[in-house]
């Protein structure tokens, strides 16, 4: 494994955009390199997925999940890879998928994040059609629309 960099890159909500999201909604920040603590991964983000509810974590209204706060990483889908590990159930080399949100690498706990097995599909197709975007359109389908022969 190589040597981690001592910072690394993310992207925050810095204003509730009015209408069209733009660059000036965001600002790139270079932050310290996190050390995971007990439970936790540190995971280098290789996918992220730019999905429509994301507009509406941008606002400040009442939803079915919370806004994302100002000054706050902007959420989002990713899958990476975990560079180090202080949780028994992850292992470095892993590739797991969670919401770790506009950035480079990200700690996450185990509670929300699952492995990605590489050898069944590529790996980007848990940010897609294996994973949440996927699983809306599958039961939104069958649950939701019930079609008939």
């Amino acid at each position: 494994m190589s040597t981690l960099p001592q910072t690394y890159r993310r992207v925050v909500l810095v204003r509730r955009p009015p209408g069209e999201p733009a660059e000036s909604d965001f600002r790139v920040e270079e932050v310290p390199m996190p050390e995971p603590k007990h439970g936790e991964v540190l995971v280098k983000v290789a996918y992220l997925s730019l999905d429509p509810y994301q507009r509406g974590r941008m606002r400040d209204a009442a939803s079915y999940s919370a806004p994302v706060g100002l000054g706050e990483v902007m959420t989002g889908g990713t899958v990476g890879e975990v560079v180090k590990s202080s949780n028994p159930r992850f292992a470095a080399g892993d590739i797991v998928e969670d919401r770790l949100g506009w950035q480079e690498y990200a700690l996450g706990g185990a509670a929300s994040m699952r492995k990605v097995d590489p050898s069944l599909a590529p790996i980007s197709t848990a940010n897609g059609v294996l994973g949440m975007p996927g699983m809306t359109a599958y039961f939104g389908l069958l649950d939701v629309g019930q079609p008939k022969p």
